[in-house]
């Protein structure tokens, strides 16, 4: 069952609080980012079709599938926030809502809906018997969902399920989101936020004494503890939510993403928006034939290493003529599991040649790193000619003053040979991007494993929509 309102409204507005409030610091919502949507995929449409025939089973399928195919609501938003009392999950849903343009739903929006018998009866309900029946609220969930601007545009569900019968039924209906955030953070400090609360009984607005205190000594005199608000109730909620939520958590194995909710309310709301932004990979046959572009020093070979260590890529060295390459290419490894080729093509006839060919990839990613970044790289290396050691002046300095002494430099490591090539690379790379449209553009200058969880990223999530 439900206990009514618990995270919205004038107490419920309380446990939106961490370092802030979505209602009274609208100056301080993250700038806009790539707006929420994906191109369509002619194997998931079907897919979700076949799941919607399944779930509703109806008399006659053509009009089922016509009215389905017309709404056009497949990569609309459907989310599900959780989280415990006072971990911010309300101000973060709202932020979402806001910047998505989708409906924000709760327990307290859902049985306060004007014009509907079941919102009246659940707030009776309510007022007698301080909670709301489980199938009371789904009912009300399912009659909200219908409308058209949850059709339309989607929706948050702030806060549902709040039991593992709840998630259950409502996956039954067919209800089913395409994220889950589950927002975490230690008692002491969610106990903390939640005693510092304070509600001005005149405005219904909520404070914090350590977060957010008002500097006006008028309003600072009047404000109450809100009502349920003292340590032992706290704990009590916090216990209860702890129970039901490890065995919601397995109702949602492939879509959930558990972020930590002790730190700033901007970074939680950046970290849930990727998320949300992100679209899980396909059930599609899908094997990764990955090309990695850029220019000498960008770290090419590593990336590669790594992507074929992780997932069993055949890597494809770039000191090879065309014909060697196709026979490679050709071989039953590559065509089963993929292949990830860097420093070729290196040029735009060179890509033509591989494109008639036949070798498509279906990933192609830019590594881009500043022309100093590179020279400091490559233009410090050093080998010693008795051990064959090697070493980088700034990374990986010699142990001795000795070995130092005897170190040599290859002569391609000079900055008039890195520049040469760095040239050449940037002369090409507008026609190579150009020509793969799809390319994704990364920043190499960071660090190497950084740089590998970008490039994963766009490997196992399709590749974004183009804005015209």
């Amino acid at each position: 069952m439900t206990r009514g309102p618990s995270d919205s409204g004038p107490q419920g507005a309380a446990a939106r609080r961490g370092s802030m409030d979505a209602t009274t610091a609208p100056h301080r919502i993250p700038p806009q980012m790539p707006q929420y949507g994906e191109a369509n995929h002619i194997f998931e449409l079907m897919q979700n079709m076949l799941e919607q025939l399944l779930i509703h089973q109806p008399k006659d399928p053509i009009p089922f599938m016509i009215d389905h195919l017309q709404r056009d609501n497949d990569y609309v938003p459907k989310i599900v926030i959780l989280g415990p009392p006072a971990s911010g999950k309300t101000t973060i849903a709202m932020w979402l809502a806001k910047h998505l343009s989708t409906n924000l739903l709760s327990v307290e929006s859902l049985i306060a809906k004007e014009y509907s018998p079941l919102a009246a009866d659940a707030r009776m309900h309510y007022q007698k018997f301080k909670m709301v029946p489980d199938m009371l609220l789904i009912r009300l969930m399912q009659e909200r969902l219908k409308e058209e601007d949850c059709v339309r545009r989607g929706w948050i569900l702030d806060g549902i399920p709040e039991t593992r019968e709840q998630a259950l039924t409502i996956q039954t209906l067919g209800i089913s989101p395409r994220h889950v955030i589950v927002l975490s953070a230690p008692d002491t400090v969610l106990i903390e936020r939640n005693l510092g609360k304070r509600i001005d009984p005149q405005t219904g607005e909520i404070y914090h004494t350590t977060f957010d205190w008002p500097p006006e000594s008028e309003i600072q005199n009047r404000l109450m503890v809100p009502a349920g608000i003292f340590e032992g109730e706290t704990a009590r909620k916090l216990l209860e939510y702890h129970r039901n939520i490890v065995r919601i958590l397995p109702s949602y194995p492939k879509i959930l993403k558990v972020i930590s909710a002790d730190q700033p309310c901007v970074d939680v709301f950046y970290q849930a928006l990727t998320y949300v932004q992100t679209s899980h990979r396909s059930n599609a046959p899908f094997t990764p034939r990955v090309l990695l572009c850029g220019p000498v020093g960008s770290g090419k070979s590593l990336q590669a290493a790594l992507l074929a260590q992780k997932y069993g890529l055949i890597n494809v060295p770039d000191n090879i003529i065309m014909k060697v390459l196709k026979q490679r290419l050709d071989q039953q490894d590559c065509v089963e599991r993929g292949w990830v080729l860097h420093g070729f093509p290196r040029d735009l006839d060179q890509a033509h040649l591989m494109d008639n060919l036949g070798y498509k990839p279906n990933r192609v990613f830019f590594l881009n790193v500043p022309f100093d970044s590179v020279i400091e790289r490559l233009s410090l290396r050093r080998t010693d000619p008795i051990t064959g050691e090697r070493y980088h002046l700034m990374y990986k300095p010699p142990p001795t003053i000795e070995v130092q002494a005897r170190l040599l430099q290859n002569p391609k490591d000079s900055e008039e040979q890195i520049k040469l090539k760095m040239d050449l690379f940037y002369r090409n790379s507008a026609e190579l991007e150009q020509f793969y449209g799809d390319a994704i553009t990364l920043n190499g200058d960071q660090d190497p494993y950084t740089v590998f969880e970008y490039i994963e990223s766009g490997i196992i999530n399709r590749l974004p929509k183009k804005v015209p």
